[in-house]
């Protein structure tokens, strides 16, 4: 009984260690099985982002009311380049920090300058443009950036430019509004008699038909808050995922081909 045991015992035993093999091979693959199936199933990112749409040529509409220009190609570049599904929507200017922090949408690109300010309340993107300000007024007036005090000057409420007026020029009559726009029509109707505007929007209006009795006043005025970038809740870690896509754009050219398409230039640096 004792041999028959043994023998027994001796057969059974490489039977057991190719099992305990076979375990050990299939218990190894599984972790990687699983990470690819995760990945294969892991759903695009579904992307809620809102602009300002009174912004020529950053951010308007068509005579379709369709949401066209320079950020919105940029956004769907960006969108396509991390595979994410977006949907941009039109918001009030006023309106951008505060719906995002509120989380009516997950990030706003309306021109807006990375601010001391605003970076206390929001994140900002790498930059993806740059533009100082310019002084526009009637051709043939005197108008002069050294001489605002007690002139009416529009501009734009809770931007660079507004910001401007007030800490370099509280003398001057400053009167803000909602949007661009609408600082154009006082402007044209003579309720106001200069503009302090961002230059690229403010150059691409006096293009038009309405800017034609228009010009820039002085010299572009630059300042620290120069460069523009996508706001994100702070802390998001949707920015570094916007962030590498810009990189990637850079690098395949696509940013220089939308940025050029629309500038004539392929860098921020001469866009500037």
């Amino acid at each position: 009984m004792t041999i028959s045991m043994s023998k027994k015992a001796l057969w059974l035993a490489p039977l057991s260690a190719a099992m305990l093999m076979l375990a050990g091979c299939n218990n190894s693959a599984a972790p990687e099985e699983s990470a690819e199936a995760d990945t294969a199933t892991e759903a695009p990112l579904d992307i809620k982002i809102a602009t300002e749409s009174s912004y020529k040529p950053f951010s308007y509409t068509d005579a379709d009311g369709k949401l066209i220009g320079y950020e919105i190609e940029l956004v769907d570049a960006l969108c396509a380049q991390m595979k994410a599904e977006c949907e941009v929507i039109s918001q009030d200017w006023d309106g951008l920090i505060p719906g995002l922090n509120a989380q009516k949408f997950d990030a706003a690109i309306a021109g807006m300058s990375i601010t001391p300010e605003r970076q206390e309340v929001v994140d900002f993107s790498d930059p993806y443009f740059y533009s100082g300000i310019i002084l526009i007024g009637k051709k043939g007036d005197d108008l002069s950036v050294d001489a605002l005090a007690g002139q009416p000057i529009a501009s734009q409420r809770s931007t660079v430019s507004s910001q401007y007026l007030q800490d370099e020029h509280a003398d001057a009559d400053i009167k803000l509004y909602d949007t661009q726009d609408n600082a154009y029509l006082d402007l044209t109707s003579g309720r106001v008699r200069g503009m302090m505007s961002d230059k690229v929007t403010g150059t691409d209006w006096l293009k038009t038909e309405a800017g034609k009795d228009y010009e820039i006043k002085g010299q572009e005025i630059s300042s620290d808050d120069d460069a523009m970038g996508i706001a994100f809740r702070k802390g998001d870690p949707l920015a570094a995922k916007f962030n590498a896509a810009l990189a990637e754009l850079r690098d395949n050219g696509t940013y220089d081909q939308i940025t050029g398409s629309y500038f004539g230039t392929s860098s921020t640096a001469a866009a500037q």
